[in-house]
């Protein structure tokens, strides 16, 4: 399949513009409308235009601090492909913001021509190996996390478990009171969070995020990112229930 591609590597110059010639090709389409097809979800995220470009890179820190995705850029929330007039000036404007980024983002750019002088843009972001990325904002950086076919801010714990996770190492940990505490808890309950682990078990915030993510990175819990406040389950056992 031709296609248009320019590829962004972590230490690469930024992309330019590209300067081939787009020939349109029904097979694109016909892989274009078939991935359409299947809704956003925890891979896929559309955008009808780059109106908003930053919003456009957090999607994708959010797709590389998870499992990675695609976004489409040309396509309405709806699945209408309506395409860009003018791709290049969206382009621009998102590679503008992907300077924004720490560290640099795993991002594959193409452009597919639907007809009628219009075009999709794709763009591939692939799972890092540098996680957690940031996106900053003058003085503030905050990291995002893909959850279902929402992206949300990344709590503490999610971005220390990305971190650490990076690192293949055996993680022990001490069985103690708080520990017995806490699967007491979920041998009744389907998950907790942080707070309700602070208040079960009487911790201070820092020592009980400190044991939450040693579970989890132990392979014991299970993380389930939520705005309002992230889930801890068993990871072999109940499907939490909120």
């Amino acid at each position: 399949m031709k296609t248009t591609t320019k590829q962004w590597a972590e230490n690469s110059e930024m992309m330019t513009r590209p300067q081939e010639a787009f020939t349109f090709q029904a097979r694109q389409v016909r892989d274009l409308k078939k991935l359409v097809s299947q809704g956003e979800s925890a891979s896929l995220e559309f955008k009808k235009k780059a109106s908003y470009p930053d919003k456009i890179v957090r999607e994708m820190i959010a797709f590389a601090n998870a499992q990675g995705g695609t976004l489409l850029v040309g396509i309405g929330d709806d699945g209408e492909i309506a395409g860009l007039k003018h791709p290049e000036d969206d382009a621009f404007v998102i590679q503008k913001s992907l300077r924004k980024v720490s560290p640099r983002l795993p991002v594959t750019e193409t452009f597919i021509p639907i007809g009628n002088s219009r075009h999709v843009i794709q763009y591939h972001v692939a799972e890092s190996n540098s996680k957690p990325h940031y996106f900053l904002d003058g003085e503030t950086k905050e990291a995002y996390i893909r959850v279902n076919d929402q992206s949300i801010k990344a709590s503490r714990e999610v971005r220390e478990i990305a971190r650490r996770s990076q690192v293949k190492r055996d993680v022990r940990f001490h069985y103690g009171d708080h520990e017995r505490l806490l699967m007491r808890y979920l041998d009744m309950n389907p998950d907790i969070t942080l707070r309700e682990f602070m208040k079960v078990s009487g911790l201070k915030r820092f020592y009980a995020s400190k044991k939450l993510v040693l579970l989890v990175l132990a392979n014991v819990l299970r993380i389930t990112p939520h705005e309002k406040g992230d889930l801890f389950s068993l990871a072999f056992g109940k499907e939490n229930g909120r």
